[in-house]
């Protein structure tokens, strides 16, 4: 069964919405492939959804490995496990990576909009060292640093994960289903799915 909107979009709202007490539902953990072939993982926030998309959002620092590692191999792939309902999520898909050199003024808009969706603490963390290098010293940011209305700095970058593929699995129904996607003719997205062995 085919579909142009995202099947799988409706479950995962439905699990953020039945783990929503607990903290840590709204992290996941993003892999991605480094210019020496190795797999590289760490945990991300989820940052919503592109407006009326199923692209996720997730903000970074651009001086991070992962922008290093997106920019050798722009495909990635989260995992996401919700421990109240036991539901895992895996998308894979292509990033696309908005930071302050974006020619693209629609993209810099998101940017700019993700940056202030974010706490003013959130923000501080882009004005420290540059993230994986050996730390000097202990220099707390002074929070009066930062301009509350100010633009985004420039290490702040906006990742959007564009899913081609999801791998659903439901360890209480004991269900798995695998949603991938094709473009239509019109260059929409076609999302078809398949019940799975678990």
């Amino acid at each position: 069964m085919g579909t142009v909107t995202a099947p799988w979009k409706q479950l995962l709202l439905n699990a953020l919405d039945c783990n929503s007490s607990l903290k840590h539902s709204s992290f996941f953990q993003l892999a991605t492939i480094g210019s020496n072939g190795r797999p590289s993982n760490r945990t991300v926030v989820f940052r919503g959804f592109l407006e009326n998309t199923e692209k996720i959002q997730i903000n970074t620092d651009s001086r991070s490995r992962k922008i290093d590692d997106l920019k050798h191999c722009p495909y990635a792939e989260i995992c996401w496990y919700f421990t109240e309902s036991w539901e895992q999520f895996r998308i894979n898909g292509r990033i696309d990576v908005i930071d302050v050199s974006c020619p693209d003024p629609v993209k810099l808009q998101q940017r700019e909009k993700a940056w202030f969706a974010c706490s003013l603490k959130s923000r501080l963390q882009y004005l420290g060292s540059d993230p994986g290098l050996p730390s000097l010293a202990e220099q707390p940011l002074p929070e009066s640093s930062l301009d509350p209305s100010a633009r985004p700095v420039d290490a702040f970058c906006l990742l959007i994960l564009d899913p081609d593929q999801v791998d659903y699995l439901n360890l209480k129904s004991n269900e798995r289903r695998a949603f991938s996607s094709r473009q239509t003719v019109n260059r929409e997205k076609f999302w078809t799915s398949e019940s799975i062995n678990p």
